[in-house]
């Protein structure tokens, strides 16, 4: 893991490195950019893969001043600036999503296609929104007891070990608990703006999320004048790309390999 100094703070990434077209993810609500470990070592050194922690995740420190997602995409940006990086395909799950979307709103002409996992366009959902504030604030009050982040997993990872090392993860880390938890809560509605983004635009969905209704994929499929159908990865919860890297990595080289060059003879 490295970091630069970007807008202000320290965002930390990984980065295959390579002269291939590169690659730019982020993670959701809870996790780091480990989540994208198995598309690193799947897309390198074809692509160059960079993925990122957003403030408040992983090594990316939350200082508690308040920011939207309109922040990280600036500092997405800042990230590509400061590796020298013109141009990417950037993605990433859930907030990841929310951050790309507008990215490609900010700087058209940084990002080449959007990949987008478990996502929206939409500000968060009244019910969720009481439901995501009762559960920070038992985090908050309680910590990361087992009755707190065992349905967490559930939610975000599914069944199988991954959902314990993860659990094991948040005992011993700080939560995202201020300034992101705010960020996610109260972040904008960008649906009437998914016109003004031409690029090609992947659309991957866990059959199983709990997090994120089918139907908000299918708004950003609706509404993405390049998108591709909405790709099913079947039995995955909310995080595909962590939990079921075989088939989306089969799905991300298949799109990524149509947006190279054509060889001509």
């Amino acid at each position: 893991m490295a970091g630069v100094y970007v807008n202000g703070r320290t965002v930390t990434y990984a980065d295959t490195g390579g002269d291939g077209p590169a690659v730019v993810l982020g993670h959701g609500f809870f996790l780091d950019h480990t989540a994208f470990a198995a598309q690193a070592r799947a897309l390198a050194p074809r692509w160059r893969v960079v993925a990122w922690d957003a403030r408040g995740h992983g090594g990316t420190a939350d200082d508690g001043v308040p920011f939207t997602y309109w922040d990280h995409a600036r500092d997405v940006l800042g990230l590509m600036d400061a590796l020298g990086i013109e141009r990417a395909a950037v993605g990433g799950v859930s907030q990841g999503g929310f951050t790309a979307l507008r990215a490609a709103l900010l700087a058209p002409e940084r990002v080449s296609a959007l990949l987008l996992f478990d996502t929206e366009a939409q500000a968060c959902d009244p019910h969720d929104k009481v439901g995501y504030a009762q559960m920070f604030a038992a985090l908050a009050e309680s910590g990361p007891v087992d009755e707190l982040i065992g349905p967490l997993a559930a939610q975000i990872i599914g069944d199988g070990p991954l959902a314990e090392t993860w659990r094991v993860h948040w005992r011993h880390s700080a939560l995202p608990l201020g300034a992101p938890a705010t960020c996610l809560l109260e972040r904008d509605d960008v649906t009437g703006r998914l016109g003004e983004i031409a690029c090609p635009a992947l659309l991957v969905w866990g059959e199983n999320d709990r997090s994120l209704p089918r139907d908000r994929m299918d708004l950003l499929r609706d509404g993405l004048p390049a998108a591709t159908p909405v790709h099913v990865v079947p039995g995955a919860a909310h995080t595909p790309p962590l939990t079921h890297p075989g088939e989306v990595n089969r799905i991300l080289v298949e799109f990524l390999s149509g947006l190279l060059p054509r060889r001509t003879a």
